[in-house]
């Protein structure tokens, strides 16, 4: 079986030089939230938060971007 998206998204952002976490809680009356975080040693952080791990590592590698952008 391939990797799924969101792992290769995860991949991508390692190979950019990135460390990343991961982490998923069941939270009542909310349901299932799935939060996953990049940095590096430069002292940069992005954390973003959805109900799929998809939608989490979209919304991060577009914050990534975007910081790119600005530089």
């Amino acid at each position: 079986m391939g990797k799924l998206y969101w792992e290769m998204m995860a991949d991508e952002i390692a190979a950019a030089g990135w460390t990343y976490g991961i982490a998923e809680h069941e939270v009542a009356f909310i349901g299932r939230v799935c939060v996953v975080d990049a940095h590096r040693g430069d002292g940069h952080r992005y954390i973003a938060m959805a109900d799929e791990m998809l939608a989490a590592f979209l919304q991060l590698r577009r914050m990534l971007r975007e910081a790119g952008d600005r530089k």
